[in-house]
């Protein structure tokens, strides 16, 4: 065995639709000690790195049939370069293809392969870009996969605007609005938005939904705590009228802070904010479209669900039939974008037949006793339950569970105190 990746160094990701060169490429990685993952296309390369950690990705530039331009690895590149400027790719082009492959160079790719291959070459070129990848991870640390969380599937009109709007507001101070349903994404593009913003500070979540009293101490708390990162208040249309005041004071004694806002009930549920505090909030705004809104976009990311969860479980890759996506088309989905992401990866564990059908997806019954409970309505001890599974669910760690809950470790050790946990 040569001397290739260690376990800990992560995978070469070859992204190609050409079976001769795949099979060419894995069998000589393989035979030299790399550990390998195949995708036939940008897209099945995104649920591949969302699933496992890649070291280097040996990037095709044409996918198309009769394509040379090579436009769906340039944009592939860009990409995968926004979402991790770390990342080591290098481009396999023909020798017909030299002038692309220096443009690829020029777009953030590490280096280039010329086919056909010296297969030593190849080798060569293929360690030196691992060995770039462990330097650019500090430390040597081993190559993390890429954060599904911080993955905008989509090429409907609507998210393609998203997806500018993003790149354009990241890299700046801008305060930023984002409007959207439940399960649409808002927490998605605050994420990315700090992802791509090259801040040092972390970002910091506060759900605002029922903090009541305690919401200025828990925005001075978040303040603090994103130091010179990002503040994302959800559902800032719920911030009490007593703490906007305040809200504004921590803004301008914080001038490094970046601010990002969601809602979920559009410009009527923004009514009952100060207009000086709006004004503040709302330098950019993005609508973040349902999945009705969507068109195509609802089957590419039911198909970069199905493969990413096939990877994660160890389940073996099946064929989508129609019937599933004409189900799924028909049948509302109130979560939107999570609520598909769960139907699949339930899809994914449960199907037992050789290929996924609209049965896979169909909703679970309620059991007798789901349909038969009254639920309860008691504040008290729905918040109790609520703290003490988020408790059990990080294992006590607080800072962890209050995170989650959208509350300050101060604001959490005081319910812990309420309900005796």
């Amino acid at each position: 065995m040569g001397e290739g990746l260690s376990s800990e160094t992560g995978t070469v990701l070859i992204v190609d639709d050409d079976p001769d060169v795949v099979t060419s490429a894995q069998v000589l990685l393989q035979r030299n000690g790399f550990r390998v993952a195949v995708a036939h296309s940008p897209a099945e390369a995104w649920s591949v790195l969302a699933a496992e950690p890649v070291a280097v990705i040996l990037l095709d530039l044409n996918f198309a049939r009769g394509a040379t331009s090579g436009a769906e690895g340039f944009a592939f590149l860009s990409e995968i370069r926004a979402h991790d400027p770390e990342a080591v790719v290098v481009v396999v082009t023909g020798h017909s293809g030299i002038n692309i492959a220096v443009a690829a160079m020029k777009a953030g790719a590490s280096d280039f392969v010329m086919k056909p291959w010296n297969n030593p070459r190849f080798l060569e070129t293929v360690r030196a870009a691992a060995a770039l990848r462990r330097q650019r991870r500090t430390g040597g640390d081993a190559a993390p996969s890429l954060d599904d969380d911080l993955l905008i599937v989509g090429e409907s009109p609507p998210m393609k605007r998203v997806r500018e709007l993003i790149a354009r507001a990241a890299p700046t101070g801008a305060t930023v609005l984002i409007h959207g349903e439940a399960g649409t994404g808002k927490g998605l593009v605050a994420r990315t938005l700090h992802a791509r913003s090259g801040r040092s500070g972390p970002l910091v979540r506060l759900d605002l939904r029922g903090l009541g009293a305690d919401a200025a101490e828990a925005l001075a708390q978040g303040v603090a705590e994103a130091g010179g990162g990002t503040l994302f208040l959800d559902e800032i249309g719920d911030l009490p009228a007593a703490a906007q005041a305040r809200l504004l004071v921590l803004l301008d004694s914080a001038p490094d802070l970046r601010l990002v806002s969601a809602t979920r009930r559009g410009a009527e549920g923004l009514a009952g904010l100060r207009d000086d505090l709006l004004a503040r909030l709302n330098t950019v705004e993005i609508f973040l479209p349902g999945l009705e809104g969507r068109g195509d976009d609802l089957e590419l990311l039911l198909e970069h669900f199905i493969r990413l969860f096939a990877r994660r479980y160890g389940r073996p890759p099946k064929p989508l039939d129609p019937s599933a996506v004409d189900l799924l088309k028909a049948r509302p989905l109130p979560g939107n974008v999570r609520e598909l992401r769960k139907t699949a990866e339930r899809a994914v564990v449960l199907s037992a037949g050789d290929i996924l059908t609209a049965s896979d997806f169909s909703a679970p019954a309620p059991t007798r006793d789901d349909a038969e409970a009254p639920g309860d309505f008691n504040l008290a001890r729905s918040e109790k339950a609520i703290v003490e599974a988020a408790l059990k669910r990080h294992g006590h760690n607080v800072s962890h569970a209050a995170r989650e809950l959208g509350l300050t470790r101060a604001a959490l050790y005081r319910r812990m105190v309420k309900h005796g946990l």
